[in-house]
């Protein structure tokens, strides 16, 4: 049953990528890649799900053709396109009536029947996903649950409504009495202290409309939930049991909801709608670009207190430097192959600007210690121009409160035992960059 349900999405996948992915032998020549392209058919088992990918390295996804076409077709509204990101907008090929057609084009054919391919997986309850590097290649995944027809589930209750969670994306259940609290506000969003860390939180009633606006000091239950490798909190009134549960796939009318992921029928009756947690999580924003964290995303992974007046722990040429949260618009992580020379500094393409970077060890006249992988850089804004600051590694997050300050050195705090030096990023601009 389940071979019969994705053998036509599954061709369809990779006739796309065969006709409309790999480009010609001579565009591929001058983009220095082999003559010949490469499609991989992977598949593996992982968290309860079946995932099924079709892999090519060919053109990819022109973010701005999707983008520019989705605007002129009318299918999405001029200024919910300016909000989305890269990503958000690469899943726009699954709209129907999503084409780029005029012509074959790097881009037309993966547009082309795309909404066929997701109603169809979505029937047996699974979910499709693209990912795409322009001029590299695109991924198509196809994520199938393992059991069909039965999957243990966590019901909730929000509201007057009960909700069926898939156990698969369920790390653990947590209950907010009211005393000694973890829930805090870190740049106006809620967020739980779990552990040391925080927790960004999701109201459930308020997201889908159900219920009154969420009280921070009412008693109630978390679920977290791991959605696309970001975990999150889902805030809901009570738990009311675990259970295996017969999924149902949602009519027509209900389909083109990313929150739900089916529905089931209760023992007394009564439906209840499964929640998707990925639908959840891109709904309320939990989910960023890819390769990119949020200050809130970075926050969740180190032990940090959100206050005024907070300062950002780096290290920066093997010595820990310490800067002003409030100074900082985000932390991302970049990989140091979009980064290009111009001028007398090093940039990147960042957001639909051009992003100066610099090397805070170098400008501290230190050595840097060239970290593998991903480059931490924290983007800063002067006035009306955005940079970023690259440096070895982001520590922490601490309440300036809590640093000591050692007598005759206005530039220095003991941070954890170690002297840390206190830095005003606009000191760390050079001119040629400022001007």
């Amino acid at each position: 049953t389940i071979l019969e349900s994705i053998r036509d999405p599954l061709i369809h996948a990779v006739r796309n990528a065969v006709d409309h992915g790999i480009e010609t032998p001579d565009v591929r020549a001058e983009r220095g890649k082999p003559m010949t392209g490469t499609i991989r058919l992977r598949a593996y088992h992982e968290g309860g799900e079946v995932f099924v990918e079709v892999i090519d390295d060919g053109a990819g996804i022109d973010v701005a053709r999707v983008r520019a076409k989705a605007e002129q077709l009318g299918l999405v509204p001029a200024a919910r396109l300016a909000a989305m990101s890269d990503r958000e907008i690469s899943q726009l090929i699954f709209l129907p009536g999503f084409s780029t057609a005029a012509k074959v084009t790097n881009v037309s054919g993966r547009g082309v029947g795309m909404d066929v391919v997701k109603t169809n997986i979505e029937r047996i309850g699974g979910s499709v996903e693209v990912q795409s590097v322009f001029g590299k290649g695109a991924t198509l995944r196809i994520k199938i649950p393992l059991t069909l027809a039965i999957v243990p589930a966590v019901v909730v209750a929000t509201g007057e409504e009960r909700y069926a969670i898939p156990q698969a994306s369920l790390l653990e259940l947590v209950y907010v009495d009211g005393v000694g609290r973890g829930i805090e506000t870190l740049h106006d969003a809620p967020v739980y202290r779990l552990r040391g860390h925080l927790l960004p939180l999701v109201h459930l009633g308020s997201l889908l409309g159900t219920s009154q606006a969420w009280n921070l000091r009412d008693r109630c239950h978390i679920v977290v939930l791991q959605a696309d490798g970001q975990q999150f909190g889902l805030v809901v009134d009570s738990v009311c049991d675990s259970e295996e549960i017969v999924v149902k796939p949602l009519g027509s009318e209900l389909q083109g909801i990313d929150v739900y992921a089916g529905a089931t029928l209760m023992g007394d009756g009564r439906v209840a709608l499964i929640l998707d947690a990925v639908g959840i999580a891109t709904r309320a924003r939990v989910i960023d670009t890819t390769r990119e964290r949020s200050v809130l995303a970075t926050a969740a992974s180190v032990h940090t207190t959100a206050s005024r007046d907070a300062l950002l722990v780096i290290e920066a040429g093997g010595v820990p430097v310490a800067i002003a949260l409030s100074s900082i618009d985000r932390l991302e992580e970049l990989s140091p192959s979009t980064m290009q020379r111009f001028g007398h500094s090093d940039v990147i393409h960042y957001r639909n600007e051009v992003l100066p970077l610099i090397d805070v060890a170098a400008a501290l006249g230190r050595v840097s210690a060239c970290p593998a992988g991903d480059l931490p850089v924290i983007v800063c804004r002067n006035q009306s121009r955005s940079y970023g600051l690259v440096v070895d590694r982001i520590l922490d997050i601490i309440d300036a409160s809590t640093a000591e300050q050692p007598r005759g050195a206005s530039n220095a705090l003991v941070i954890g035992g170690r002297v840390t030096e206190l830095v005003d990023v606009r000191t760390l601009i050079p001119a040629e960059v400022s001007s």
